[in-house]
């Protein structure tokens, strides 16, 4: 009977221990959007399953790159909010989870989830 109940309770504080240590949470499918290169070739970016609350600066638009990504879709479970600016800085616009998107007007160079 001690050797049941032992060994329940340290698995028990194995799979605590195990679910601690795992990250909070994250935003499940993906997101896209399109953009310039600088050699001028179209070109898509996406990000798959990216952390909640975490700014990203979208690969491709930086500061190398003098044109904005546009027409992002987020195909995410998560609200995802887009910036006009690296580090989520500038003018913002929500989109919504599974079918927000928006047309080549919407000019973006960094998101976060959540």
């Amino acid at each position: 009977m001690r050797l049941r109940f032992g060994l329940t309770a340290v698995l028990g504080a194995a799979l605590l221990a195990v679910s601690a240590s795992a990250p909070a949470s994250a935003a499940s499918g993906q997101f896209r959007y399109d953009y310039v290169t600088v050699d001028g070739y179209e070109a898509s970016g996406f990000l798959n399953n990216p952390a909640d609350g975490v700014c990203v600066n979208l690969a491709g638009v930086g500061e190398e790159n003098p044109e904005a990504g546009h027409s992002p879709k987020n195909r995410t479970d998560s609200w995802a909010t887009v910036y006009s600016e690296p580090d989520c800085e500038g003018a913002s616009f929500p989109l919504r989870p599974f079918t927000g998107g928006a047309g080549e007007r919407l000019k973006v160079r960094s998101v976060v989830f959540g």
